[in-house]
């Protein structure tokens, strides 16, 4: 019994453009608003639609190898889902790690650093992240929290329970 193997192909799959597609491709590398990223995959589309192969098309846009090839084979992927061009160009949607922690811990995190520490019970003048994780944790508002992420969602928020004392109560 014989086996036959298939070699792949040296030769990329090749690129056809419509003169439309071409022309709204070379206005994207010419336009000087058009972010970098998105005009150096219309050139490497407009490359490939000129037969060049991936190590050509890496060579004259100072690029990798498996640059040419992602953006060949993703612009080759989308042109049955009849994709506006620019949007063919962007990056892929990526999903992302789920939320640790529900948009109610994180009220109730914000609360907690704006009341004063001594009503927790806490003998400190004024929260720290440390302190303010174990609390979240003591209350069972959340399993287990790293000071360095509470420190990280005020932060975001802009808020300082160190200087809660003087944003609460002005100094006298």
């Amino acid at each position: 019994m014989e086996v036959k193997r298939t070699l792949p192909t040296l030769a990329p799959r090749p690129i056809q453009l419509t003169e439309a597609q071409r022309k709204e491709l070379q206005q994207l590398v010419n336009r000087h608003t058009t972010p970098q990223q998105i005009a150096l995959r219309a050139q490497i589309i407009l490359l490939a639609s000129g037969g060049k192969n991936h190590r050509q098309i890496a060579k004259e846009l100072n690029i990798s190898r498996d640059m040419a090839r992602t953006w060949r084979e993703r612009w080759l992927e989308s042109r049955e889902r009849q994709v506006a061009i620019e949007k063919r160009l962007q990056d892929a949607e990526r999903s992302g790690a789920p939320l640790t922690f529900s948009a109610e811990q994180v009220i109730q995190l914000f609360a907690i650093a704006c009341e004063n520490p001594a009503d927790s019970g806490r003998p400190i003048s004024h929260w720290t992240a440390g302190e303010l994780a174990m609390e979240l944790v003591e209350r069972r508002i959340v399993k287990s929290i790293s000071p360095r992420h509470v420190r990280r969602l005020l932060e975001e928020a802009q808020l300082k329970p160190h200087q809660i004392r003087y944003w609460l109560t002005p100094p006298r």
